[in-house]
């Protein structure tokens, strides 16, 4: 806590000449210093996709790395061991929520990248933002859009930063003011409701004061087709719905109210929130659209395009970035094995257990148990990649696809196709897939030391984006249906149905819609809304909150991680065509269970923090 108060270290700034200090009244008076300073707070939003050599974000069952490095902290959170995200237990620096400092650019002379924290930076942005608000009045130079600019910034970021922190530590004191650095803090944590409720006022004001699209404003004009990160009433209202959902989930209800039920008046709120977006955007007000799904890998990274951000249409809210080219020394090759990746021999493949969740292509879910037949969905165990749900093939490297694309040593050319059978050569426990499947969502396939997609030339960035569109229909559908007791609930402000809005997902990637045995209860169909966000989103970093709101971390079958175990049938292998593949003996292993219990649904704080003063208690547990 001790960040509330000094909010960062500030070594280069004790030795300012005289001529560079300005005067407050300097600083705030017109929009352009206003904006000068708030632009700062952009940069304090850490990029997770590329914040080490290697990146861990994932920490639910969906992936796990190889055995070559223990130093992630996905490795710590397998293992129960949730300090893990503290610089202070973090000796390689390779987390992307704390840092011992907080900086927001460069600063001597390290890669920005490797300085960014969410804990440090979150703290020092709140600070920063309650100081812009308290100066509001100093900006007299200014038109009234030019100060609602201004200050739906400042409190967006406000909101945002509490909202990032309440997710993994539970109700904690909001501060909306500037708090003095020579008073003994006593601020108590709040519930997560009270802690919600501050971040959703904040969030709305911020709404209502923003603009669609800066591009459309006077102040914005100045910036025109650079704007496209700017905080804007979109961006507001998404985290407006997605704070109001977070609060109605189990969890933050049962931390609340003592049930592990939704909370079915925050659940409609969130409904209405996402409703007032989704009409805008699907009323063509807005510049956000769903990608098609021919261009589905736009969302996550561009190449021969000079290094373009990511995102296109459906990037809501992303971190900027120093170097675009950052994105190619780590994250582009630690999801191919080595054998054939290179890079660093610390590589994450997606678990067995988890790519269950990718149904076919019906809209059918795949039975419990994978080894056996279903004649209802056309499943079937020895054609297991056969039909499946199309992003399946966009996001997964399974058994005989063709990875490299150019030329090989003639010694080396059996490698070219991924064996992921068991006794492959890419299935190595050590520098390779553990699993049986390899991520290709965030990477194009030719990210090999063959094909070099990730060489300098080809303008490789790779940037996760923080919200996106297709969050903000399945967000609606949950909170719709949970809100009003239905898969058929909707908004008052908006025409179409949960289902309709998943649906609508689906669609894009060529799924058929849900199947009616799935309306016939809430629950049936609560499962629908689960898998949907399991796949849709899957490895972008939403898993591990998900399953802690649904107070699902601690629950068997989601503490398992597992392996498929299968051999290529003989004469059924098809390089053409791979999922046509007919493989035998399939069977599930289990690598490791997790022993999680209620404990590990909140993140231990500092505990240089929670000894500042009583008030400040630390979570159970911990």
């Amino acid at each position: 806590m001790a960040a509330l108060i000094m909010g960062a270290s500030c070594e280069d700034y004790l030795e300012r000449t005289p001529d560079s200090i300005i005067s407050e009244e300097q600083a705030f008076q017109n929009f352009i210093n206003f904006q000068g300073f708030t632009e700062e707070l952009y940069h304090c939003v850490p990029n997770f996709t590329n914040r080490y050599w290697t990146n861990s974000w994932n920490w639910g069952e969906d992936e796990i790395e190889t055995s070559a490095g223990d130093f992630h902290i996905s490795f710590k959170i397998d293992r129960g061991n949730f300090w893990g995200w503290q610089a202070e237990h973090d000796g390689w620096g390779a987390g992307w929520m704390d840092r011992n400092n907080a900086h927001t650019s460069f600063q001597y002379g390290d890669d920005p990248r490797m300085l960014k924290g969410l804990w440090p930076l979150g703290w020092y942005g709140i600070r920063k933002a309650n100081l812009g608000l308290a100066n509001l009045d100093l900006m007299t130079d200014a038109t009234q859009e030019e100060r609602n600019l201004i200050e739906g910034q400042l409190l967006f970021f406000r909101g945002w930063f509490h909202f990032m922190f309440i997710q993994y530590f539970g109700g904690l004191p909001y501060i909306d003011e500037v708090l003095p650095g020579d008073q003994p803090l006593r601020l108590p944590r709040l519930s997560y409701h009270e802690s919600a409720e501050n971040i959703a006022r904040d969030l709305r004001r911020a709404a209502d004061l923003l603009p669609v699209n800066w591009d459309e404003t006077v102040a914005g004009r100045r910036t025109l087709g650079k704007n496209e990160l700017r905080i804007n009433k979109i961006m507001a209202l998404g985290y407006l719905g997605k704070n109001l959902l977070w609060a109605s989930s189990p969890l933050m209800n049962l931390e609340s109210t003592g049930s592990r039920t939704y909370n079915s008046d925050l659940s409609q709120r969130a409904a209405a929130a996402f409703g007032e977006l989704l009409n805008l955007t699907e009323s063509g007000s807005t510049q956000y659209s769903l990608l098609s799904f021919a261009n589905y890998n736009r969302n996550f990274y561009t190449r021969g395009q000079n290094w373009a951000m990511p995102g296109g249409t459906e990037a809501i809210f992303r971190s900027p970035y120093s170097d675009a080219n950052d994105s190619n020394w780590g994250t582009s090759k630690q999801y191919i094995p080595l054998i054939v990746g290179g890079g660093d021999a610390t590589k994450f493949m997606p678990t067995a257990n988890y790519i269950k969740n990718y149904g076919m292509a019906n809209g059918l879910p795949l039975p419990e148990d994978i080894t056996q037949a279903d004649p209802e969905s056309g499943y079937d165990p020895a054609y297991m990649w056969r039909n499946r749900d199309p992003r399946f093939y966009h996001d997964i490297i399974y058994d005989g696809v063709r990875v490299v694309q150019g030329s090989m040593p003639p010694n080396e050319v059996q490698h070219r196709f991924a064996n992921l059978f068991t006794g492959g050569s890419y299935r190595d426990v050590r520098t390779g897939s553990r699993t049986g499947f390899a991520n290709r969502k965030f990477i194009p396939i030719e990210s090999n030391m063959y094909d070099e997609g990730h060489s300098f030339g080809n303008n490789l960035h790779i940037n996760v984006p923080y919200m996106r569109l297709a969050d903000i229909y399945l967000m609606y559908a949950e909170a719709a249906s949970m809100g009003y007791s239905s898969p058929t609930g909707k908004a008052p402000n908006f025409d179409k149905t949960a289902v309709d809005a998943i649906n609508v997902v689906r669609a894009r990637a060529g799924v058929a819609p849900v199947n009616t045995k799935f309306l016939a209860s809430i629950n049936d169909f609560l499962s629908e809304v689960r898998r949907e966000r399991a796949v849709e989103l899957s490895f972008e970093r939403h898993r591990f909150n998900d399953l802690r709101r649904w107070l699902l971390l601690a629950e068997r079958p989601y503490t398992l991680k597992t392996s498929l175990e299968f051999d290529r049938a003989p004469g059924g292998y098809n390089s053409e065509n791979p999922s046509e593949s007919r493989i035998v003996n399939v069977r599930e292993a289990v690598i490791l269970e997790r022993d999680f219990s209620e404990q590990h649904n909140w993140l231990p704080l500092k505990v240089s923090d929670v000894t500042i003063y009583p008030e400040f208690r630390q979570n159970p547990g911990w």
